[in-house]
């Protein structure tokens, strides 16, 4: 039985792009810029030492980040004959071509389509190296498992949300459009997991005090105005700061705040379509409604950091594995921006500390483009749920079925 040429097309692509993040990483293709898998040679490395002594790194502001997030520090330790960052590399490999499989899988169902494969499988290199170098991956893993399997298992995607949310936090937005049996199963799952990570070991939840404390990140929105304000006097500085290079100085307190602010709007927002969406409920519904969330609050965040570039990428996979879903577009945008992630961090990262020319291009295009991109998959995704119109002529399956069935 023949191979379909479509098939052998994006699977080379995969193959080929994951050979060369691979030689990236073990450092054997040279990016310009910063070290990035510095983070796993000593940060990761060394909260994995810290962790194994039966602790949470209670005195290392970098570590904020919620309890579970300790099994992705420490999972290295699965390949023993390897070094803890060569393990760590393998490991994220894998769990890449886990979602590259299941995306493929899924393409092969009725009404699917090779779209979300072609965007892992073209979007994860596009971030370069660090892809691999970040247990973002890993996180991003569960996500895709879990709305690929919440369609038919709503338990299930409870249950994988709520993990992933003890990795990571984002991972709960994956349940704005879920049925309550999602939201209870979740719920379940989270309070156990929490109990058990903080009967393990003290400090499961100190990355809450951390977290709270972090400022405005050079390569946010927000840092927008700074950038261009310090050609204008403004006496701010950058400087590393609780883990990430920030802005430090007059009315960044105020830039944090309104970010905040406006992460509130969005997830206003987002409870005001959930309210209202009685319009027909799509099959490609639920990741849409994840994809617009995460992507709003990637966004208006604080922070940043080239990896949620991947939180998106993935979830945009999910999105475009549905023949008619309407985030096409936005999908699109968001590999561009993470095109242009890579060449801001780590390629000319010098440019954007600096605030010069070329780093507040490089920021502005980005963030131009994922503002674009949560804007309009705002629009679609209301346009979608609309009761009163069906621009995308899309199979549809009636709301009260659904929300009897979520009931149960």
């Amino acid at each position: 039985m023949s191979v379909p040429r479509r098939t052998l097309a994006v699977t080379a692509t995969w193959a080929a792009t994951r050979c060369l993040l691979l030689l990236c990483v073990f450092r054997v293709l040279v990016l310009p810029g910063p070290d990035v898998t510095s983070d796993v040679h000593v940060i990761y490395q060394g909260w994995s030492q810290v962790l194994r002594t039966g602790t949470y790194p209670l005195d290392d502001v970098t570590w904020q980040y919620p309890p579970a997030a300790a099994l992705a520090i420490l999972s290295p330790a699965a390949l023993p004959f390897l070094d803890y960052a060569s393990a760590f590399f393998v490991l994220a490999f894998l769990a890449d071509a886990l979602v590259f499989g299941l995306l493929m899988y899924a393409a092969g169902r009725p009404g699917k389509s090779r779209g979300g494969a072609w965007m892992w499988a073209l979007g994860v290199p596009l971030l370069g190296p660090t892809a691999y170098a970040r247990y973002d991956l890993m996180v991003t893993a569960v996500a895709v498992t879990a709305l690929l399997a919440g369609a038919r298992h709503p338990r299930v995607l409870g249950a994988l949300a709520a993990f992933g949310a003890l990795l990571k936090v984002w991972p709960v937005l994956l349940l704005v459009r879920a049925p309550r049996r999602s939201w209870t199963t979740a719920a379940v799952t989270a309070a156990g997991l929490s109990l058990a990570c903080a009967a393990a070991a003290p400090g499961a939840f100190a990355f809450l005090t951390f977290q709270r404390e972090r400022g405005t990140e050079v390569e946010s929105l927000g840092a927008l105005v700074f950038q261009v304000a310090r050609h204008f006097g403004w006496p701010g500085r950058v400087q590393l700061n609780y883990g990430s290079v920030e802005f430090l100085g007059p009315y960044v307190p105020l830039a944090s705040t309104l970010a905040l602010a406006l992460s509130a709007l969005a997830l206003g927002w987002l409870l005001l379509w959930r309210i209202r969406a009685r319009g027909p409920v799509r099959p490609s519904t639920l990741a849409d409604a994840a994809f617009t969330a995460v992507l709003l609050f990637t966004t208006t965040s604080r922070v940043i950091s080239p990896q949620y570039l991947l939180w998106l990428v993935g979830l945009g996979a999910v999105c475009l594995v549905f023949r008619r879903s309407p985030m096409v577009l936005p999908g699109q945008l968001v590999l561009a921006a993470t095109g242009v992630t890579l060449l801001e961090f780590p390629i000319w990262f010098s440019h954007v500390v600096a605030g010069d020319r070329l780093g507040i291009l490089l920021l502005a295009v980005r963030n131009a483009l994922l503002l674009t991109a949560s804007l309009v998959s705002c629009h679609r995704l209301w346009q979608s749920a609309s009761p009163t119109r069906n621009p995308l002529s899309l199979p549809v399956q009636p709301t009260r079925t659904t929300e009897s069935s979520s009931s149960r």
